[in-house]
C-alpha cells in the first residue's frame, strides 16, 4: 500500500504565510536605518526597486538583506530628499526610511518605502564634515588652528599683493563657471590685463581628491611666482561638493604658500576648502570680480597720492613765491635806506668842506675814498649773498614749475578749464580735462569712490 502523505497547495501555504505576517505587521510601519543596493528606477512605471542590507561594520559582512520597492507618494517623496539633500537616491547610500513589511504569493517578502526623513542623510554630512575638521586642528596645530569660532590657517593669514595680475587656476576644462570666470576678467570695465595658467582637473565626487591634490602639488611645483591661486568650479548637488571637504586636500590648501581663493559655486553651505583657504567667494564669477576690486583698489590709492601730490606741489610754489616777494622787498628798503643815509653825511661832509675847505677836503676825501671802498665792498658782498638766495629759491621755483611736474609723470584736472584741488564738483558724468606733459586728455567720470585721503599725507 501507498503511504498518501498530507499536503497543501503551494498557494495555500503562501495564503498562510500571507495571513501571518498580515495579522503580525498589516497596519504597522518602521523606520529603519539601511544601505540601498541592486537599485533600478523605472520611469515608465515611475517604480524603483532595490535592496535594503545592513553590514557589520569592523568586516562589512551582510547581517541583513531584504528587497524593497516604492512608488507613487513614495516616490514624490523620494524626489523631495533628492531636492533637499542634494544626494541621489542610488547604490551605497546609508538612509533613515519609513517601511510598511508585506508579502505577496507571487512575489514574497518585500518593504514597501513609504518615507525618507532627509534630516538624518543631512546630519551624516555634517557629522562627516565636522569630523574633518576636528582632524585637521587636532592633526596640523602648527598651521591650522581653531581661535574665538575662525579657522586661521598659514594661507589665510598671507598677505596679498598690491596688484593680481599671475593666476594659477583649477577648474574643470567644461565647467561653465570657469567659462563665467574667464569672460569677467576679459571683459572688466577697467582694462586690466590678467596672466592666467589653467590647471584642469575633475572638480567632483570625492573620489577624484587625490588627482584634484596633484594639480595643487603640480601648480606648487611650476617655481612661478603666481600672486593667487583660484579654485572654481559651478553649482550642483551638495554631494558633488564632498571633494572639497577631503582632509588631505584641505590640509594642502592650508598650509599653500600662495594665497587660495575659492569660487565653487554654492549658495548656501561653506565647503571646508572655504575655511581653509585665504578667501572664499559665493561662485566663479563673484571671485573674479573679487580680483578686478582687489586691483581697482590699489589703482585708485595710487591716483589719490597723484592729485595729494600735484596739490601739494602748488601749495609749496606758492608758499616760495610769498617768500620771494618778501624778500625782494626787504633788498629794495635796505639799498634805499642807505642810499639816504650815505646822502646824509655826504651833506654834512660838504657843510664841513666849505668851513674848513683845505683839512677838511683832505680829510673827508681820505674817508670818502675809504667810504666808496667799504660800499663797493659791502654792496658786492651784500648783492653776490643775496643773488645765491635769489638763484637757490629760482632753482626751488624751476624744479617745482608745472611743467616740470608734469615732465614728471604727474597730471593736472581741470573741470571747465578750472583746477580742481578736490572732488567735490566731480560726480560721475562730469567732464574733465587732464593735462599731461605734452597732451591735454579729455574724458568723463565712470565712477567716484570717496576716500580720507590721510593715507598719503606727507
Amino acid at each position: 500500500m501507498l503511504t498518501v502523505i498530507p499536503s497543501i497547495k503551494l498557494s495555500e501555504l503562501t495564503r498562510q504565510i500571507h495571513d501571518t505576517i498580515n495579522d503580525v505587521f498589516g497596519g504597522r510601519t518602521f523606520w529603519v536605518i539601511a544601505d540601498i543596493t541592486n537599485y533600478t528606477y523605472k520611469p515608465q512605471s515611475n517604480f524603483h526597486y532595490f535592496e535594503l542590507v545592513e553590514k557589520d561594520k569592523s568586516s562589512a559582512k551582510i547581517l541583513a538583506k531584504i528587497g524593497g520597492r516604492a512608488w507613487g507618494n513614495a516616490s514624490v517623496n523620494i524626489s523631495n530628499f533628492e531636492k533637499a539633500t542634494g544626494q541621489q537616491f542610488k547604490n551605497d547610500i546609508n538612509v533613515l526610511i519609513q517601511v510598511a513589511v508585506q508579502y505577496n504569493p507571487s512575489f514574497g517578502l518585500q518593504l514597501n518605502l513609504l518615507d525618507i526623513d532627509t534630516s538624518f542623510t543631512l546630519g551624516r554630512f555634517e557629522q562627516q564634515r565636522k569630523e574633518t575638521l576636528d582632524r585637521l586642528v587636532r592633526d596640523n596645530p602648527s598651521f591650522i588652528r581653531l581661535t574665538d569660532g575662525q579657522y586661521r590657517t598659514r594661507n589665510n593669514e598671507l598677505s596679498l599683493n598690491r596688484v593680481l595680475q599671475r593666476i594659477a587656476v583649477i577648474s574643470s576644462d567644461t565647467s561653465a563657471g570657469y567659462q563665467d570666470f574667464k569672460h569677467t576678467l576679459e571683459n572688466n570695465a577697467f582694462g586690466y590685463r590678467f596672466e592666467i595658467d589653467d590647471y584642469f582637473a575633475l572638480v567632483q565626487g570625492e573620489g577624484n581628491a587625490g588627482q584634484f591634490l596633484a594639480k595643487l602639488i603640480q601648480v606648487f611645483g611650476s617655481g612661478k611666482a603666481y600672486d593667487a591661486l583660484i579654485i572654481i568650479r559651478g553649482g550642483g548637488a551638495q554631494t558633488d561638493f564632498l571633494i572639497f571637504d577631503n582632509y588631505e586636500l584641505n590640509r594642502a590648501i592650508a598650509k599653500f604658500p600662495i594665497p587660495v581663493i575659492t569660487g565653487i559655486g554654492h549658495q548656501k553651505n561653506e565647503t571646508i576648502a572655504d575655511l581653509m583657504a585665504h578667501t572664499s567667494t559665493k561662485t566663479p564669477t563673484k571671485a573674479a570680480e573679487m580680483l578686478i576690486a582687489h586691483n581697482r583698489s590699489f589703482e585708485e590709492s595710487v591716483l589719490s597720492l597723484q592729485q595729494h601730490l600735484v596739490i601739494r606741489t602748488f601749495q609749496m610754489m606758492n608758499q616760495h613765491k610769498e617768500q620771494m616777494n618778501r624778500l625782494n622787498q626787504v633788498i629794495i628798503n635796505s639799498t634805499k635806506n642807505l642810499l639816504h643815509e650815505k646822502h646824509r653825511d655826504i651833506l654834512n661832509l660838504s657843510g664841513m668842506v666849505l668851513t674848513n675847505p683845505k683839512i677838511i677836503i683832505s680829510n673827508r676825501s681820505k674817508d670818502l675814498k675809504n667810504l666808496l671802498a667799504n660800499f663797493k665792498s659791502f654792496n658786492r658782498m651784500y648783492f653776490a649773498s643775496h643773488a645765491r638766495y635769489i638763484g637757490h629759491f629760482e632753482s626751488v621755483v624751476r624744479m617745482m614749475s608745472p611743467q616740470n611736474i608734469l615732465n614728471k609723470g604727474f597730471a593736472i584736472v581741470k573741470v571747465n578749464g578750472l583746477i580742481v584741488s578736490n572732488a567735490d564738483a566731480v560726480v560721475p558724468g562730469t567732464e574733465l580735462t587732464v593735462s599731461l606733459a605734452s597732451a591735454e586728455i579729455n574724458t568723463k567720470v565712470l565712477s567716484k569712490t570717496p576716500r580720507n585721503g590721510k593715507e598719503f599725507e606727507l
